[in-house]
């Protein structure tokens, strides 16, 4: 095995052991970028000097006894809407071209400080405003989409271009292209990851989190990155928490909730059959399963956008208004639509947000999780607009992607997708699990205990 190939827990124990070198990690690493992103295109800018420089570093100070934490000397990459002081920050828009970060974003100084290694910034969707990264291809078929917002940090992972990588996440913007590229992207808790520094599209539902090969790395990256941060309005004071998952497996007493209502509604059979097989191991771990109905099914769609094209339209009203010409026509479309809708719409969807909260937090008192696919189909192809379903129903492929992550943002509950298999074709298929406010701790115990016993066959590989 390759030191690229290796987790981020397997290469922190391999540092912190001396048995590998951080250099040695970053060199892997950088050449494998070398060898797949001229036809994966995970990254915008790779910075491969800084790397270099920083993996050194790490490892003179793990050599003096000045060892940091599992994160000292692991390669990272974050989306190209995270600043890093001193490098281009374009949010995949020629608005942006000539943008360069003055400071870290939290979450960068946040994972500098942990001793991570950036090895460079990855592409988005323009602004994050979209679900399928057009310029990044799927890390197991390259005639796929990466899925979006954030392709590109999903296909960096995926690919082994970097042992890990923050997205954000929207309306599901870090789970859908971890689903659709087999890692693990987890949304944090609304408010428990800072986002100071990061570009924004929609204040009320962005928020910022990891993308990882297994459950345990995320909650090492989440350990790090969650906290107080006074400079983000939503910040949430909370305690520190060690996030990471015991040893064990068995999740006897926890009770999951089976959605008989909208999550497998017009969802593809293969995508379906896999995660209620997931969903057996779990109870075969000792979980026990409750059929639940998902509470006002049919004002998700409705909310989702209602509260996200207002907010994206009104943080662009003066570039719109100066250079619209220098924006992608899918996103510019959608920021002239907020232009258009009423104020009394937009306060109609806060309400309807606050109502939907109100009705999941009564549906988590008598369940401890949901457990559901993260998105209703595999990766499309490259330039595909719709999916047809069994029924004959005509879906646009964002619609599709964004239907069953955006309840997760609308209500700011923590959602962590993890790979449960493949279909067919050999794409990757993800189950989501979502939980109660600050509860991250009880879904990464539960998607470890997953990973530690699923099957081979379902265990996610890499290109």
């Amino acid at each position: 095995m390759q030191p690229y190939e290796l987790s981020l827990s397997a290469a922190a124990d391999a540092i912190r052991a001396r048995q590998l070198s951080p250099v040695e990690l970053a060199d892997s690493v950088l050449e494998r970028i070398e060898e797949v992103d001229p036809h994966l295109q995970a990254y915008v800018t790779v910075t491969a000097e800084h790397a270099r420089r920083a993996a050194r570093e790490a490892e003179g100070d793990i050599a003096a006894g000045r060892y940091r934490g599992p994160l000292h000397g692991i390669p990272m990459a974050l989306k190209d809407v995270i600043d890093v002081a001193g490098t281009a920050t374009s949010a995949g828009s020629r608005v942006r071209a000539n943008h360069r970060a003055q400071a870290d974003s939290a979450v960068a100084a946040r994972l500098a400080a942990a001793g991570a290694v950036l090895v460079g910034k990855t592409h988005t969707h323009e602004f994050a405003y979209g679900l399928t990264t057009p310029q990044t291809h799927n890390a197991w078929n390259t005639g796929r989409i990466a899925g979006g917002s954030s392709g590109g940090s999903a296909v960096a992972v995926a690919a082994g271009a970097a042992t890990f990588a923050l997205g954000t996440d929207t309306g599901g913007s870090i789970r859908v292209p971890a689903a659709l590229n087999g890692v693990v992207g987890l949304k944090p808790t609304y408010g428990l990851v800072p986002r100071h520094g990061v570009t924004p599209l929609s204040w009320s539902l962005d928020h910022v989190g990891p993308i990882t090969r297994t459950v345990k790395d995320a909650a090492l990256v989440l350990t790090a990155l969650a906290g107080h941060d006074p400079r983000d309005p939503a910040s949430l004071a909370t305690p520190a928490v060690d996030y990471r998952p015991g040893a064990g497996t068995d999740l006897t007493g926890l009770r999951i909730g089976v959605p008989r209502t909208y999550y497998f509604d017009h969802v593809d059979a293969e995508v379906e059959a896999a995660t209620r097989r997931a969903i057996g191991r779990l109870q075969s771990l000792g979980a026990r399963l409750v059929e639940v109905g998902i509470p006002m099914t049919r004002y998700i769609r409705a909310t989702q956008w209602g509260l996200m094209v207002p907010e994206a339209t009104a943080y662009h009203e003066n570039t719109l208004r100066t250079v619209p010409e220098l924006y992608q026509a899918d996103v510019r479309i959608l920021l002239e639509a907020g232009e258009l809708m009423p104020a009394g719409d937009y306060l109609r969807a806060q309400r309807a947000r606050t109502l939907m909260r109100q009705e999941w937090a009564r549906m988590l008192e008598e369940i401890d999780l949901i457990v559901a696919p993260t998105v209703p189909a595999t990766a499309v192809e490259a330039g595909q607009e719709s999916i047809t379903w069994a029924d004959g129903t005509v879906e646009g492929v964002s619609d599709a992607y964004v239907r069953l992550s955006s309840p997760a943002n609308i209500t700011g509950l923590p959602s962590l997708s993890v790979p449960v298999g493949h279909d067919a074709a050999g794409l990757p298929i993800g189950m989501q699990l979502l939980g109660r406010p600050l509860e991250e701790s009880v879904l990464l115990r539960v998607g470890h205990a997953y990973e530690q016993t699923r099957p081979a066959r379902e265990l996610a590989r890499t290109t």
